[in-house]
This record gives structure tokens, sequence and C-alpha cells, in this order.
């Protein structure tokens, strides 16, 4: 719990003991403030974003109070510190890009296509905003890495289709798990080195090479026994 909500808390039990009805009504204004308490915070992560894709992975809190017209005082006043911007950043990304992968992976009834559409939409994430991502994926927290937790929400849903396809093949189910996290890990690997040797080759040739090797493995597990 952060200081705030402690003297909060403690305030409230001081004005109204346990077991005594606050007599008052919820005031409106403390509803409204609520709001422009989210909305300053979602306007001060865009503000992040945007340092960030000036500035680099390394953008500072100045950098980001500057971005959004203000100092960093003010800035303290909605984030704890900056882990508790880092992470709302984060928590961002991970939202977006999960969106777009669910959109990828749902642009096809083709195993395949899903695949390589799935491979595709991380990719591109990525070279958009190369800068955003290494920002996101070198955790300045002691949170968990929100992309590690992305990984495993992805790996979930390459399971779930997985799953879908050895059920109507007729194969072991038990299977999917292992191989859907296998895939989302083997990508965000090779995303990374991608990224960290400056994009030695462009994005559809990687995106290819990643297709086929994930595609050759599952290929032989996906289709009908008796195609096999």
């Amino acid at each position: 719990m952060k200081a705030e909500e402690v003297r909060s808390s403690l305030q409230g039990k001081i004005a109204h003991p346990p077991g005594e009805r606050d007599p008052r009504p919820r005031d409106r204004r403390s509803s409204r403030w609520d709001e422009h308490r989210r909305s300053r915070r979602e306007q001060l992560v865009d503000a992040a974003v945007a340092a960030v894709g000036r500035h680099g992975a390394g953008v500072g809190m100045e950098e980001i109070a500057a971005a959004a017209g203000t100092s960093k005082t003010v800035v303290y006043r909605h984030f704890a510190d900056r882990s508790d911007l880092h992470l709302a950043v984060c928590t961002r990304v991970a939202q977006q890009l999960l969106a777009k992968l669910r959109e990828a992976m749902g642009s096809s009834d083709d195993p395949r296509q899903m695949v390589a559409a799935a491979i595709e939409t991380y990719l591109a994430f990525l070279e958009a905003d190369p800068e955003l991502y290494r920002f996101v994926v070198h955790s300045q927290t002691a949170e968990a890495d929100p992309i590690a937790g992305l990984s495993h929400l992805v790996g979930r849903e390459a399971a779930g289709l997985l799953t879908l396809a050895l059920r109507q093949t007729g194969r072991d189910e038990a299977a999917a798990e292992p191989w859907g996290h296998g895939i989302v890990g083997l990508v965000r690997a090779a995303a990374d080195w991608w990224l960290a040797a400056d994009r030695p080759m462009i994005r559809s040739v990687l995106a290819a090479h990643l297709t086929e090797l994930a595609w050759t493995g599952l290929s032989g597990v996906v289709t009908n026994k008796e195609e096999s």
C-alpha cells in the first residue's frame, strides 16, 4: 500500500471508528477528482512514451516532465517514483502488443498463416519503436518483466490454438502448452538478437526464417494422422 493510501485509510478510521456508519454521502467532487487523477496519469504515460521516442530508452525524469510540459514534482504527485511510471508504460505497451497479436492470430483459419501473422506482427511492433521496446525490456523496477508476462499470455493464446488443432487431428493435446510457450520464447529471443545486432536483415526475411523454423516442427503434429 502506498503512503497516500495509508494516510487516507488512517484518516478514514480516525474520522469514522469501526462500526460507525459515515453519515455523509460520497462527494461527487471526490469521484470527479479520481477520474482526473486517472486521466492525468494517462497523459503522463503518453508524455513518457513521447520522451522515449525523442531521447531513447535511457530517458530521464526531467526529460519526461518536459515532454509533459510540467515539472518532476508534478510527475511524482501521480507516480510514487520512476519505477511506478516505468511499470505504467510497460503495462501500456504490453496491452497494445497483446491486442495486435490476438488480432493477428485470429486473422486466418490456416495454422501456418496464423503463426506467420503473429511473428510478423511482433516484429513489426518492435521495429516501429525499438527504443520504446528497449525501455520496456530493460526493466528498471523490481517488478516482474511486463514483456515476460506478456510472453506468458501470448504463449497461452498459442497453446489454445494448438489445442484445437491437435484435437481436430486426433492427437494428444498435452503438448499444446509447452509448444505454445516454446514458439513465443523462440520469437522473442530472436527478436531481441535482431534489435541488439542493429537489424542485420530486413523484417520480412527474419519473419520468414522464424515462421519456417516454427512451422517445420509444428506441421508434423497438427496434420491428420492419416496424412503424416
